[in-house]
């Protein structure tokens, strides 16, 4: 997916704990935290270089007036952990603190031109958000185990508030919209162009995913799995399982039948790769067999 791969050091733990370091600094006084770490020209003129990174590690400056802090944390750890480490391990440390460094400094640069003061964590929202949704357009997360919605239309969301913004509301939205250009653009140049490839009868080596990528994809589907049994729609259940047996890795030891256990929380069975397996000999044991008038239907046309 990407030109250039590197090592991955899980340097998205480190955000993590910066996230909720500074959280509690600025619990503690907020008014003081925006004076210390939010971004201005003539602070960091003066010397305060810390100021050009210190502005995204916070909750404060979201918009988001309805929702406690503590609620806007929590999401902003939950999509920097999903998304953060899966394109962290897709692209490799260096490039994953490049691309931080390159929409952090532009959104900087753009709001000193323009005069205005930074404090928020745009990163998260928005730049990193733009470049997992392109990585995995088809990725679902289901809101509060109940609601799904794929990624992209998050994306589209976040996009057109940002743009929304930046045309209608003030100036510093042009900053962080300008931030998470650069960013994705940082992306486009070190994507590697789709090609149309033959299917052929040679098997092609397949690169496994990582833990990380296979635990999300894993989780949704089992999510999916069972929200189709609740609801009882056969059509999504063959949908299912038609995903699951695209997406069998063959030279994979899976579980016997009785073992089948993601209702037990085994965090290793979600991770195995598989569970694509596993989920579709368990859909086929949940397939419905066809009424006696459709038997008979099917039985006359042959």
């Amino acid at each position: 997916m990407l030109r250039k791969r590197g090592e991955n050091l899980r340097s998205v733990y480190v955000f993590l704990f910066l996230n909720v370091a500074f959280f509690f600094l600025e619990y503690q006084d907020a008014k003081k935290f925006a004076t210390l770490f939010s971004f201005d020209r003539a602070s960091f003129a003066a010397g305060q270089y810390w100021r050009l990174l210190t502005y995204q590690f916070t909750q404060a400056g979201q918009g988001w007036f309805f929702f406690p802090k503590p609620l806007i944390l929590f999401f902003t750890l939950l999509i920097l952990y999903l998304m953060g480490s899966t394109v962290e391990e897709e692209w490799g440390t260096v490039n994953f603190l490049i691309f931080f460094l390159i929409s952090t400094v532009v959104s900087a640069v753009l709001a000193s031109w323009l005069g205005v003061p930074l404090l928020g964590s745009y990163f998260v929202n928005y730049t990193l958000l733009f470049v997992y949704a392109s990585m995995f357009p088809e990725q679902t997360f289901y809101l509060f185990a109940i609601v799904p919605i794929r990624v992209r239309w998050l994306a589209y969301l976040a996009g057109g508030l940002l743009l929304y913004g930046a045309v209608l509301g003030g100036p510093a939205n042009i900053a962080v919209l300008g931030g998470a250009l650069a960013g994705y653009a940082f992306y486009l140049l070190h994507r590697v162009p789709v090609v149309r490839i033959v299917r052929s009868a040679v098997p092609v080596e397949v690169r496994p995913q990582t833990p990380d990528v296979t635990a999300v994809r894993n989780g949704s589907r089992f999510a999916a799995i069972k929200k189709a049994l609740a609801g009882g729609s056969q059509a999504e259940l063959d949908r299912l399982l038609a995903l699951c047996e695209s997406e069998i890795v063959r030279p994979v030891n899976i579980c016997p039948p009785v073992d089948y256990k993601p209702e037990n929380n085994d965090g290793y069975c979600i991770r195995c790769e598989g569970f694509a397996e596993c989920s579709a000999r368990y859909l086929r044991a949940q397939q419905r067999p066809l009424p006696p008038t459709e038997s008979k239907v099917s039985e006359a046309s042959v």
